[in-house]
């Protein structure tokens, strides 16, 4: 009689799957139904089909289970079943609404907007297209009532009884190289508004909306029909599921090592609101749960002083300094200072995100070097030296020319901060601004938030030989989210206008004088890249251009950083 040997087994699963080439992991929510947590075999299956490592998730609505389930998942898949209670929707019950699944609607509803915070790929079927639609500010018409089609067949699941009509543009067109699918229909409700973060991109001929896609070039696709019952013809979805899966793995792998800064950031011009840092606040951008969605180590925070109006700046910039300290000392635990690139490491291992402080705009000095002495005492990495106009430091890319370019006092201040350690930030400044700095300054000098004149005729953008000059003075631009300063038509700006810029600053200034600075909570962010939350996209374009780990860090902040070092170094010397 033939015996099994467990243990030789073992020892081939081990040596065909090593552990540095495991498959994505894709969470399928449960079904659930007399005590019992469920699913249908086609899901998981088609997990495997296409590569992936199916993960059953139970209908759970404790916090700590799902935010830990969601670490280590690399996509969500929402599986079909029962009808969402309507008032999640804010609607009493019609008399054609069918059975609804109490124990799993908030859990599914959690979860999905959770995930969809983290970035995560999301497929939902059935049910799960409705998920998707209810979590992210949509709605579902609870019953199609006298629909032109029959959407829920007698025929068997594996076969397609209807056509859907894909859009042009959409994922799913790509997906399946076509612009009509035969599907199958197993459902009684339909979304009927997709809400803010969703469009519609496939119908039936009666119009009913058969699947949505994400708005903001996010991996997030629902459709209506059940693809894990119709075989080789279901299986594209999900093998674009577990592609996307295995990007975000990479993604996440890839921030576990490098370390990720934000050179420029605003959330302190929000602080007379009321805001609360440590918590998800719907008013900023750039916040600790954002930060830790889109796994972002770093940003730099400035005091930004307006051109007009400002009273005492000195004080003033000292009062918002004084207000991100006690940010950071009520969140000890999980934030930090840092006034180094060494800070900024040693932040990052003990699991603490950082902040790290700058000037925009040199009216904070007051017309007094002395005041430079105070600020780098106060941890200071930078002095934006203009704004939106000329001060007593510099002209300004919207100024009048007072000087000429720098002024007098604006060339000691320069030197002085050579002999500080505090970097000369010249974004906003004007063009002959920007050359006498480089002139005058004995260190390299940076460009926290611009973007590149050649793709966007603005005068805050540089041109390619101002990127050149930069470059060559070992200096370094970081490109900016502002909407306008990325295409002249700002409200069509997305993330791939901002992936353009950068993708021009590195043709012209090479690979180590770049870097992002997104200028959040200061009007900066466009569809992608619209919160730090999203953060992790600005990645996954870069993995998509096949940059190495070594450029990816210089990237994302690492050039940044040389420099940053570079002149702390000096001033020690």
């Amino acid at each position: 009689m033939k015996t099994f040997d467990f243990n030789a087994q073992l020892a081939a699963l081990h040596q065909r799957f090593p552990a540095a080439d495991r498959r994505p992991v894709v969470g399928i929510t449960g079904n659930y139904g007399e005590q019992t947590c469920k699913l249908g075999e086609g899901y998981y299956k088609q997990i495997v089909r296409a590569g992936g490592t199916p993960l059953i998730i139970p209908p759970l609505t404790d916090e700590a289970t799902i935010l830990e389930t969601l670490e280590r998942i690399d996509a969500l898949l929402l599986s079909g079943g029962a009808d969402i209670n309507p008032l999640f929707m804010g609607e009493e019950p019609q008399p054609r609404l069918g059975g609804i699944c109490a124990e799993r609607d908030l859990p599914e509803l959690l979860i999905t907007r959770l995930a969809f915070n983290r970035q995560l790929p999301i497929l939902g079927i059935c049910r799960g297209i409705q998920t998707l639609a209810v979590a992210l500010g949509g709605k579902v018409a609870q019953d199609l009532g006298d629909s032109l089609l029959k959407h829920s067949q007698d025929a068997d699941r594996s076969e397609p009884t209807h056509t859907v009509a894909l859009a042009e543009g959409s994922s799913l067109r790509a997906i399946f190289d076509n612009d009509r699918l035969f599907v199958n229909s197993f459902h009684h409700q339909a979304v009927n508004q997709p809400g803010p973060y969703l469009k519609v991109t496939a119908t039936a001929p009666d119009g009913i909306i058969e699947a949505v896609e994400s708005t903001e070039h996010k991996p997030v696709i629902g459709v209506q029909w059940h693809p894990e019952c119709m075989g080789d013809d279901g299986l594209p979805l999900f093998q674009w599921l577990v592609r996307e899966a295995e990007t975000f793995r990479q993604v996440k792998a890839l921030h576990s090592r490098v370390l990720t800064l934000d050179t420029h950031c605003d959330t302190p011009m929000l602080f007379p609101q009321g805001i609360d840092f440590a918590t998800r606040d719907d008013r900023l951008l750039v916040d600790l749960h954002k930060m830790t969605e889109g796994r972002l180590d770093a940003t730099i925070m400035v005091a930004y002083l307006p051109q007009k109006g400002t009273t005492n700046p000195k004080a003033y910039a000292d009062g918002i300094f004084d207000r991100i300290e006690q940010i950071i000392a009520a969140s000890s635990n999980y934030l930090a200072i840092a006034r180094t690139p060494a800070d900024l490491w040693a932040n990052k291992h003990i699991g603490r995100k950082s902040i790290m402080l700058g000037i925009e705009n040199g009216l904070a000095l007051e017309d007094d070097l002395e005041n430079l002495d105070h600020f780098a005492s106060r941890g200071v990495v930078y002095i934006t030296l203009c704004h939106n106009g000329d001060n007593s430091l510099c002209d300004s890319a919207k100024g009048e020319s007072t000087w000429g370019g720098v002024s007098p006092f604006g060339a000691d201040v320069i030197r002085r901060m050579n002999e500080l350690g505090i970097m000369v930030d010249l974004s906003h400044a004007h063009e002959k601004s920007f050359y006498d700095a480089l002139d005058i300054s004995n260190l390299p000098i940076v460009c926290s938030h611009s973007s590149a004149r050649a793709l966007c005729d603005h005068p805050r953008n540089l041109t390619d030989d101002q990127m050149r000059a930069l470059a060559k003075k070992g200096g370094v631009c970081q490109i900016t989210l502002y909407p306008g300063f990325l295409k002249s038509q700002a409200s069509e700006a997305t993330i791939f206008d901002a992936m353009a810029h950068l993708d021009h600053a590195i043709a012209v200034m090479g690979i180590d004088h770049v870097g992002l600075g997104t200028d959040f909570d200061g009007d900066g962010g466009v569809p992608g890249l619209a919160n730090a939350s999203e953060l992790t996209n600005f990645t996954r374009q870069l993995l998509a251009r096949r940059f190495s780990e070594d450029d990816i860090q210089k990237i994302w902040g690492g050039n940044f950083l040389r420099v940053m070092d570079e002149v702390q170094r000096a001033a020690k010397k």
